[in-house]
C-alpha cells in the first residue's frame, strides 16, 4: 500500500460550498484536435464540485483509502515545519496543482526516499525539479490539455478587460458613481488592434482561434512555425523571435513555459521596444516578466495595462507590487482551475493513479519524466503552462 500526499489550496474562507451557482456543467466529449478526455474507471466526485481545495481532495481521498492507501491532504507546504516537509520522507506519491504547487526541489527530492510518482493535476510541472526527478528515476506526469481551454478563455477575458478598461468602469458603478467621461478615458475597441501570441502551443493556438472573430491582426512567435494552411486561415504573421514580435503589436499574450531562456524575458529593454500604450496578458509564469520592470512600464505609460494569472512567488505576498500597480487586472492563478477544468484534471489525476497502481502504462501524452527519462509533452516547441 502507498502513502499519497495531496497538496491542495485551502477551502473557501466562508467554508466549503453547501451549493453551487449551477446544477451542472456542460459535458465536453473531446478536446480540439480529437484528443480524448481522461477515462478513469471511476469518479469520486460530481462534475462542477469544488475539487481543488483541501475538502474536495480532487475526489481521490475516499477511493484511495478504500483501496487501503494512506492519504494526507494538506495546504501547508512552505518551510521546514510544514506538513508537506514532515510527510515527504516516506511519501510514495505527491499530487498537487500548478495553482498551489508542492515545490519539489532537489533538496526535498533527496529527502523523499520513497518517492516514485509526482502528479500535476493540471498542466505545468515546473514546480518539480525535473533533473532531480530524472536522476532518481521518479515518474512525473500531468493531465495534458485538461485546462488549456480554461486558460485560453481567461486570457481572452483579460485582453478585453484591459483594452476596454473594465476594472475602472466596474469600480465606478460599484461605488455609486456615474461619471461616463472618467469611465471611458482609457477605453478602446479591440477591433483592428495588432495582437501577438508568444508561444503557439495548445493554449496559444486556442487564444488565436478565439480572438480571430474580433477582427484583430494576429501574429505569433515560436521556435517552430505553424502549418501554412493554419496561418492562412487565421491571417497570421510569423516572427522568429519575441524581440521581432513585440515591436509590431498592441497586445501581447504570453504562453511559454518558464525556462532559463524565458526567465525575466519581459524586462526594461524588451518592454521599451513595444509601441507606447501596449498591453500584456501573461497567464504562463510570473517569473517570465521582470516584476519591477512591469511596474515601471505601467507607471511611465509605456504599458497601458498588464494582466496575468501568475505571480513570482506564489502565493504572492500581500505587499507584492503587482497587486497595486496602475492599470492592472491581475488574478490569483485561477485561470485553469474553473470548476469545469477541475472536473477534467481531477479525472485525469485519477486515471494516472489507477494505471500506476494496476501496473499499466500511463498515457504517453501525460508523461513528463518516465521512470528516469524525459518523455516530452507533444509535438510543439512550448509546453503548456496553467
Amino acid at each position: 500500500m502507498a502513502k499519497i500526499v495531496l497538496v491542495l489550496y485551502p477551502d473557501p474562507v466562508s467554508g466549503f460550498p453547501p451549493e453551487y451557482a449551477r446544477d451542472s456543467v456542460p459535458e465536453v466529449s473531446a478536446y480540439p484536435g480529437g484528443a480524448t478526455l481522461p477515462t478513469p474507471k471511476g469518479l469520486g466526485f460530481t462534475s462542477g464540485e469544488l475539487l481543488g481545495s483541501v475538502s474536495g481532495a480532487l475526489g481521490l481521498k475516499e477511493w484511495l483509502e478504500s483501496e487501503g492507501h494512506t492519504v494526507v491532504v494538506t495546504s501547508d507546504k512552505e518551510g521546514s515545519e510544514s506538513v508537506l516537509e514532515r510527510e515527504l520522507p516516506d511519501a510514495d506519491i505527491v499530487v498537487s496543482q500548478p495553482f498551489w504547487p508542492a515545490y519539489l526541489t532537489p533538496e526535498r527530492i533527496e529527502k523523499a526516499k520513497n518517492l516514485h510518482l509526482v502528479v500535476t493535476a493540471g498542466i505545468g510541472s515546473d514546480h518539480t525539479d525535473l533533473d532531480a526527478a530524472n536522476a532518481r528515476g521518479i515518474t512525473v506526469a500531468e493531465v495534458t490539455y485538461s485546462n488549456s481551454i480554461s486558460v485560453a478563455e481567461h486570457t481572452v477575458m483579460q485582453v478585453l478587460v484591459l483594452v476596454r478598461d473594465f476594472v475602472k468602469q466596474h469600480r465606478i458603478a460599484a461605488e455609486g458613481g456615474w461619471n461616463i467621461a472618467d469611465a471611458v478615458e482609457r477605453s478602446y475597441d479591440l477591433e483592428g488592434m495588432r495582437v501577438g501570441v508568444f508561444a503557439a502551443g495548445r493554449i496559444g493556438r486556442a487564444v488565436i482561434e478565439r480572438l480571430a472573430p474580433f477582427g484583430v491582426q494576429l501574429s505569433y512567435a515560436d521556435r517552430f512555425r505553424l502549418p501554412a494552411e493554419y496561418e492562412e486561415r487565421y491571417g497570421l504573421t510569423y516572427y522568429e523571435s519575441i524581440e521581432d514580435l513585440v515591436a509590431e503589436v498592441d497586445v501581447l499574450t504570453v504562453h511559454a513555459p518558464l525556462t532559463a531562456q524565458t526567465q525575466g524575458l519581459l524586462d526594461d529593454e524588451l518592454l521599451a521596444t513595444m509601441p507606447r500604450g501596449s498591453y500584456i496578458v501573461n497567464p504562463a509564469r510570473g517569473a517570465i516578466a521582470d516584476r519591477d520592470a512591469v511596474v515601471r512600464a505601467l507607471e511611465s505609460g509605456q504599458l497601458a495595462g498588464y494582466a496575468g494569472d501568475v505571480w513570482d512567488p506564489q502565493p504572492a505576498p500581500a505587499d507584492h507590487p503587482w497587486r497595486t500597480m496602475p492599470n492592472n487586472a491581475m488574478t490569483t492563478h485561477t485561470s485553469g482551475t474553473s470548476l469545469s477544468g477541475q472536473a477534467r484534471y481531477a479525472a485525469g489525476a485519477r486515471e494516472i493513479l489507477e494505471d500506476w497502481f494496476a501496473g499499466n502504462p500511463i498515457r504517453p501524452e501525460y508523461l513528463i519524466v518516465e521512470g528516469g527519462s524525459y518523455a516530452g509533452t507533444g509535438a510543439h516547441s512550448y509546453a503548456e503552462q496553467s
